[in-house]
Parts: C-alpha cells; sequence; structure tokens
C-alpha cells in the first residue's frame, strides 16, 4: 500500500491524491485486475472506501481509493466542489492512470463505490466501456436523494428552489463574498431527521471516523448540478457490464439500488442484501463489511477473470 499523486487527465490542472493497495506477494513483472473504489459524498479516501479498498487488495486486486478533485488531499478551487459530473470523470481520469501502469490488465478493470460514489461509479460505466464490472455498497443517486429526499417523499418540482439556492450562490461567490455551503451529512447531531441519519453525523464528525480532510459540507453552487443530475441516465440503454450491488435492509437509501437494479440494461445484474444492516452500517460495520466483500470478491474474480479469457480467445 502507499500514497500516489498523478495529474487529472481531464483537468491537469488538478493533481489527484490516491492510496493504491497490492495483493499479496504482489509481483511488479506480471499484470493484475484493478478495481477503483469512490467514496462518498463528503468522504475521503482514508474512510470507508479505503477500507474497501485493502480488504478487495487481499483478495487479489490492485485497488485504488482516491479523492475526488476538490476534496481531501486532492487539489483544486474552490474546496468541497462536489460536482457530480466532475464526480464520474474523476473515476476515468483514475483509470487513464492506471492505464499506464504496466501491471495492470487493462482488459480486467472493475469499479465500484459506496454511498454517492456507488452513484458515480454506476454513472462512469455508463460512460466508459474500460470499466467492465460494477460493484455498489449502500448506493446513493445523488441526484434523486437531493431531488426526492431520502425516503423518496418530495416530488421533483419541490426542488427548483434548491436548483435557485445553487444559483444564488453562484452569484454571491462571484461577489467575492465567502464561499457558500451545504451540508452533506448532519453537521450536528441535533440536525439529524432520523436515527440513520444520525449516524452519518457520526461518522463523519465524531471519533467513529472522522478525518481532517472531510468537514462534511459542499459548496452550495453545487446544487445546481446536483439537483438534475441522473447518476443512472440511459442505464437502460449503456449500463451493459456486469452488476453487483450490496445493500442493507434497514437502509433508508435502498430504493436508489432497487431503481438501478430495474433499470440497468446488465443481464448479469444481482443484488445482495445484508439483513438488519442500516445504510451507514456497510460503512465500517466489521461483519457488514466482512459479509460485503464476501460477495464483491467472488463477483470481482468471476467478471474480470472471465473477460481477461474472452480477450485471450479473441486475440
Amino acid at each position: 500500500m502507499g500514497k500516489i499523486s498523478f495529474t487529472n487527465s481531464n483537468t491537469p490542472t488538478i493533481t489527484m491524491s490516491a492510496v493504491i493497495n497490492f495483493p499479496e506477494n504482489f509481483d511488479e513483472s506480471l499484470t493484475y485486475p484493478a478495481v477503483v473504489v469512490s467514496h462518498p459524498g463528503g468522504g475521503v479516501k482514508e474512510q470507508t472506501a479505503g477500507t474497501y479498498a485493502a480488504k478487495l487488495a487481499k483478495e487479489g486486486f490492485v485497488t485504488i481509493a482516491f479523492d475526488a478533485s476538490y476534496q481531501g488531499e486532492s487539489t483544486g478551487e474552490p474546496r468541497q466542489l462536489e460536482n457530480p459530473y466532475i464526480r464520474t470523470e474523476d473515476v476515468t481520469a483514475v483509470i487513464d492512470y492506471l492505464t499506464t501502469l504496466p501491471y495492470v490488465d487493462n482488459s480486467r478493470i472493475g469499479a465500484m463505490g459506496i454511498c454517492a460514489g456507488a452513484g458515480y461509479t454506476a454513472n462512469a460505466a455508463i460512460n466508459d466501456r474500460r470499466i467492465k464490472s460494477v460493484g455498489t455498497v449502500s448506493m446513493v443517486n445523488i441526484g434523486q436523494m437531493f431531488r426526492n429526499g431520502w425516503d423518496n417523499s418530495i416530488p421533483d418540482c419541490d426542488a427548483i428552489p434548491a436548483i435557485q439556492g445553487g444559483s444564488d450562490a453562484h452569484t454571491s461567490d462571484a461577489s467575492g463574498n465567502p464561499i457558500a455551503t451545504i451540508p452533506l451529512a448532519p453537521l450536528r447531531e441535533e440536525d439529524a431527521p432520523n436515527e440513520e441519519l444520525r449516524q452519518a453525523w457520526e461518522y463523519y464528525h465524531t471519533s467513529r471516523a472522522q478525518y481532517p480532510t472531510a468537514p462534511g459540507y459542499a459548496t452550495a453552487r453545487s446544487l445546481s448540478q446536483i439537483i438534475p443530475y441522473d447518476a443512472f441516465h440511459k442505464s437502460e440503454a449503456f449500463f451493459t457490464q456486469p452488476l453487483q450491488i450490496v445493500v442493507g435492509s434497514e437502509a433508508g437509501s435502498k430504493w436508489m439500488s432497487d431503481d438501478l437494479l430495474t433499470r440497468a440494461a446488465s443481464t448479469d445484474k444481482h443484488m445482495h442484501i445484508v439483513e438488519g444492516a442500516n445504510h451507514m452500517d456497510m460503512y465500517d460495520g466489521e461483519a457488514e463489511i466482512a459479509e460485503a466483500i464476501g460477495v464483491l470478491a467472488p463477483f470481482f474474480e468471476r467478471t474480470l477473470s472471465e473477460r481477461s479469457e474472452s480477450v485471450a480467445a479473441a486475440e
């Protein structure tokens, strides 16, 4: 395992910060399947994304967990920009980097993410055919969540004021005022509307998992991009890669995993439900993560090895 940095191929003024993990008995003269791991909105590579990446590496994959542009230890201004289109392009930029590594088999690259990172990963797979298979954990389609609420109870049209708020934040920022921000998870325990989101506060703002580079908020201008965004746009036509969804039975966010499972064109798509787990349990619950890895590792082993064999046969 080691911390690395590289130029973002989509935005060369930005330097990406990441942690790369290697399988046991790694041999640089060989080639390996690789998995890109994307963090939740408001998270960083040192939290749940890094946990999943490290555990997948023990199963035989080169893995890379990275900080999104404008976040964590990656560069870019304004800080904490959460533009979903850029977050999707970041996945592609990481894959660009992986293809330059001689020990990564370019025909065996998979991707996974947690929470909003899973939604961004799904969108990246729709756009980038180099992603051969996709895993998701506690997936959130960030546009759906901000438009329709945690429990999908708000109609789209009611989100217009939020778009207006993002537009107004652009004007305020351009006027030289302090950058306006919004919480990505409750910033105070008393702001949490339910136990599940209270745990989101706890994860990001207590010793449970807080990290100095993860303040838990985003620029308010991001609302202009987030509200109209659909991470699953055109998945009915273009999401044909194998898909493995992992979600807790008690997760308030489960409806978004259900949505992708229905919409994706893939004929190799599956959902594994972790009984009794909520959204946040899948971030750091020891038993819950073990169950998720027990599903995701065989999935990536099957789908990435099959892809490699089919490429070899074609050659």
